[in-house]
């Protein structure tokens, strides 16, 4: 079992990636960290969609939902963090793959990979207590119909969170900001604001919605991520694209993109 948790002492990446606001995250190891990224930091995500999401008031044993979790390092910070039991649900990440990484972690008792499609889910309702999704949930949430089904999921009650690249203000019309435009990628468009994902939850009727704000200079720690990436990665596909993003971000400067959290409350 490898210790993710260790921290090489006057080491100026681990320093790179320590942050302030999220002292759990910056006990894991850096070169876990970035060797496991498919995007944003995503332990940095969900450390702050935490609080918002109750996850300290969840009973030890509780069972969370991680959809799209990636390459399961969500689900193993929640696992190790807040002592739940965690379905680590995810279609482009095969669950052999993340299984090695959830025993090297050490929380193969406590998390559970499966290959699942969002729209496809193969668990009964009310078998969760908490439905968690960092840098995923605007790839198919979008659909007016889908928050009524997923919720199905949870018990009455129980809480979704999630987090999601997002836009400070809506974006009228059919195309991008001039200074984004040769980052853009069709995908987007399915970012959005604040309120726009308040409405939309509650219209839904399915949830209500507890939590739904910007972070505060969220653009600049998605920056900073890249940019280590960029340096720091081995694999030249997540070179590239860290840089594209890292591009981006330096032009945009916060007036366009960061991040959101949504919660909200099963009805």
């Amino acid at each position: 079992m490898s210790d993710i948790t260790s921290r090489t002492s006057n080491d100026p990446l681990t320093d790179r990636v320590s942050h302030p606001g999220y002292p759990r995250s910056n006990r894991y190891d850096a070169r876990w960290t970035i060797e496991n990224q498919m995007g944003p930091h995503a332990l940095w995500l969900l450390e702050w969609l935490a609080p918002a999401l109750g996850l300290d008031t969840l009973a030890p044993g509780s069972r969370v939902l991680d959809l799209g979790c990636g390459r399961a390092m969500t689900s193993i910070f929640l696992a190790r963090e807040y002592d739940v039991q965690v379905t680590a649900a995810d279609l482009w990440v095969k669950p052999d793959e993340n299984a090695r990484r959830i025993t090297e972690a050490g929380v193969a008792d406590r998390v559970l990979p499966v290959l699942a499609e969002a729209h496809d889910l193969p668990f009964g309702e009310n078998s969760f207590d908490a439905i968690v999704s960092v840098d995923a949930y605007h790839y198919f949430g979008t659909d007016d119909l889908y928050l009524p089904e997923l919720t199905r999921l949870l018990k009455p009650g129980g809480r979704i969170g999630v987090v999601v690249p997002a836009l400070r203000e809506e974006i009228d019309g059919v195309e991008p900001p001039e200074h984004l435009r040769p980052y853009w990628e069709p995908g987007f468009w399915s970012f959005h604001t604040a309120a726009w994902w308040r409405r939309h939850w509650t219209r839904s009727g399915a949830v209500e919605v507890e939590t739904a704000d910007w972070l505060d200079d969220g653009w600049r720690d998605w920056l900073r991520w890249c940019e280590v990436v960029t340096e720091e990665h081995t694999d030249e596909f997540h070179i590239r694209m860290a840089g594209q993003c890292a591009e981006m971000l330096r032009l945009d400067q916060g007036g366009t993109l960061g991040f959101v959290r949504v919660v909200g409350r099963r009805l």
